[in-house]
């Protein structure tokens, strides 16, 4: 631990340096001036920078070990993303995958502290540290449970759900904030009688007839094959929701990694 007096000697010396104050002593409670805020900047920027360097060249010494440290939402990591893993182990059999599960705020949080590879998230947002790249553009669809008078329609108006008992996402989730913002260009807001974090809990709701709901399609895939779910398209327009892959911006990037994200990034794959 430094003592005051050692920070204020200290203080003193990079005024000495520098020919300018940095603290305003004039004030009462402790403050800095335009300088001193200037200075406190640079020196987040250079120890921001120093972190990344410090990552980038532990990443590079264990790039012998073949793994690649996965983050994705629940509903992309069991659903959009299997096709591309599956592609990558059959071209990299060497390699190990360590995929994870985590809320979209867990995986920014991760992978801006180099704690993670490469993330995915639904409805990306923008970082200045973080680089963005398309990943899979998902159908949203109305959907039922096979005992609801929706059922039998092939398509809806998103009118009709206006009144409708609705289970939506949980208001932290990007996913949320997504669809309400869709369905508010329609002029509808909808109530929900309850909300979840997860698509799972969404889906076993719905299938018991409590309500209806909007999820992305490639989420219920096997409950349309098993039939306990009923899924339509909207006839107003094709509502999407857009899902992205997220690395560390400057980070290095070895081999086996570059061509992880390059399979991520190729939308041919099946």
């Amino acid at each position: 631990m430094i003592s005051q007096s050692a920070v204020s000697q200290q203080l003193s010396q990079l005024e000495k340096s520098f020919n300018t104050p940095l603290i305003d002593r004039s004030r009462k409670s402790f403050g800095l001036t335009s300088a001193g805020e200037l200075f406190y900047n640079t020196c987040k920027d250079v120890l921001s920078r120093y972190e990344n360097f410090q990552s980038s060249l532990n990443y590079l010494k264990n790039s012998t070990k073949s793994k690649i440290s996965v983050a994705a939402i629940y509903s992309i990591g069991m659903h959009s993303l299997q096709s591309y893993v599956k592609k990558f182990m059959k071209l990299y059999p060497q390699v190990h995958l360590d995929i994870e599960y985590l809320s979209a705020a867990e995986i920014y949080n991760r992978l801006l502290l180099g704690k993670i590879d490469v993330g995915l998230v639904a409805v990306p947002r923008n970082h200045p540290d973080i680089q963005v790249f398309d990943f899979v553009s998902e159908p949203l669809v109305l959907v039922c449970s096979p005992h609801h008078p929706f059922a039998k329609k092939t398509s809806i108006d998103v009118s009709m759900i206006q009144y409708q008992p609705f289970i939506a996402f949980a208001q932290n989730v990007p996913t949320r904030n997504w669809i309400d913002q869709l369905l508010l260009n329609y002029n509808i807001a909808v109530k929900p009688i309850m909300e979840f974090d997860n698509v799972e809990t969404i889906k076993r709701v719905v299938e018991i007839n409590t309500g209806i709901s909007i999820m992305p399609e490639t989420t219920i895939k096997n409950e349309l094959a098993n039939k306990t779910l009923k899924a339509m398209s909207f006839s107003n327009e094709k509502f999407t929701r857009p899902t992205a892959v997220i690395i560390r911006k400057n980070r290095a990037m070895n081999d086996n990694l570059r061509a992880f994200v390059e399979i991520l990034r190729n939308k041919n794959v099946k």
